[in-house]
């Protein structure tokens, strides 16, 4: 007994050690917290060090909507419209300001920052120019090459970098093109490094531009810096005519402008009901038959004596019924009924035995009448009215008399 009563104590104590170190930790890290003053006398605690910020500027090239980021250097008085000669992966390039010089985080960079090399002087200007000549000087020599070759191309647009290091052809084509044997034709005419780049029916539309279905530039050549992606279901989310000309932009494919107010209506058709669905509306009850998310409004087909022409009610002033029609009937003319469950197994015996004694049986000698319900049946305890089949052969056939 004093063995275990010796081994409960050391336990204790080890215990009673362990939660005193942890208090003494937790007093070190209150002193350690408390350690910065807060009166107003005293110095302020160190503040955690801002985001660290970088300024850039926005610019533009040909053919091209996107804005990029460049870090002005020197140049740190550029406004909006004016031409620099910034450096690309490709080289010199000529661009244009469209944001002037403000900061960013540092965080929101992708890429190492590239410098504007400079202004954009007369001569560079006239440069520009001049390459815009050689351009297409190339392009009649292009198509000339290709026909030569007997390659299935279409030439969309011919780009010249600034310092002419390199020349860029942009084509389309249906299938994929060898065109090795073309760029070293090309190559020894031209005498420069020579790309191909075969690009898509969206991207020919976007650098040759035009008007659309409303009137103005295309989207894709004026401020759409990428291409989104439209499905035909924001077409139906619309109430658009899935008519493919008319939801279909100069490209042949599905217009951008589909995806601006995709999310409006996504959150408008939330408290919208949809088309078949039965309300009831302060002249009835009736189907709705069109819809208008954006104004909240629904046109709805009225039933019964109410039967007119359809009329547009606020969503407001509707109440969602279903879409069951059959449904909505029984509960508007309270004839949902609750069915019947079943009797329980031996009830009907049990309202027997609970019936009064007839005439007959209160004469009855007492014994007599505890007896009778064993021989309810007529035969006992077997079952009446059941013959036994004859016994058959394996073939299934009964046997044969005699």
């Amino acid at each position: 007994m004093n063995y275990h009563h010796k081994n409960r104590n050391r336990s204790k104590n080890k215990t009673n050690a362990a939660i005193r170190e942890t208090e003494k930790e937790v007093l070190e890290t209150l002193e350690t917290v408390d350690a910065c003053p807060s009166d107003t006398d005293a110095e302020p605690c160190p503040a955690t060090e801002p985001e660290k910020t970088v300024t850039v500027v926005g610019a533009v090239f040909a053919h091209s909507a996107k804005s990029y980021w460049f870090s002005p250097g020197i140049y740190t008085d550029l406004k909006k419209g004016d031409a620099v000669i910034v450096s690309t992966t490709r080289g010199m390039e000529m661009a244009r300001i469209v944001t002037p010089p403000h900061p960013i985080k540092e965080s929101d960079l992708i890429s190492p920052l590239r410098e504007v090399i400079r202004r954009a002087t007369v001569d560079d200007i006239d440069r520009a120019e001049r390459n815009r000549e050689l351009e297409k000087e190339a392009a009649g020599i292009f198509k000339s090459k290709v026909a030569a070759h007997k390659l299935e191309m279409h030439l969309v647009s011919v780009e010249y970098t600034f310092d002419n290091a390199k020349l860029l052809f942009y084509f389309t084509a249906e299938n994929r093109v060898d065109f090795r044997e073309l760029v070293k034709d090309l190559a020894s005419v031209f005498k420069t490094r020579i790309e191909l780049v075969q690009i898509g029916i969206r991207d020919e539309a976007k650098m040759l531009g035009g008007l659309g279905a409303c009137g103005r530039p295309f989207c894709c050549s004026t401020f759409l810096s990428d291409f989104a992606q439209v499905s035909i279901k924001m077409a139906k989310e619309q109430n658009f005519s899935l008519n493919s000309t008319k939801i279909s932009g100069t490209c042949g494919r599905l217009m951008c402008c589909l995806r601006y107010e995709h999310e409006a209506y996504e959150s408008a058709q939330k408290t919208t009901p949809g088309n078949g669905t039965i309300v009831r509306t302060p002249d009835g009850v009736g189907v709705v038959i069109e819809t208008k998310p954006l104004a909240q409004v629904v046109r709805v087909r009225l039933d019964g004596e109410n039967k007119d022409a359809p009329k547009y009610y606020p969503c407001r002033d509707v109440i969602v019924l279903g879409k069951n029609r059959d449904a909505v009937k029984a509960d508007e003319a309270g004839a949902a009924e609750i069915p019947t469950p079943p009797p329980a197994p031996g009830a009907d015996r049990q309202e027997r035995d609970n019936r009064p004694p007839k005439a007959d049986d209160a004469a009855k000698p007492a014994s007599e009448t505890a007896r009778e319900p064993q021989n309810d049946r007529p035969h006992g305890n077997k079952r009446s009215g059941r013959r036994r089949r004859p016994p058959r052969h394996k073939n299934n056939q009964p046997k044969s008399g005699g």
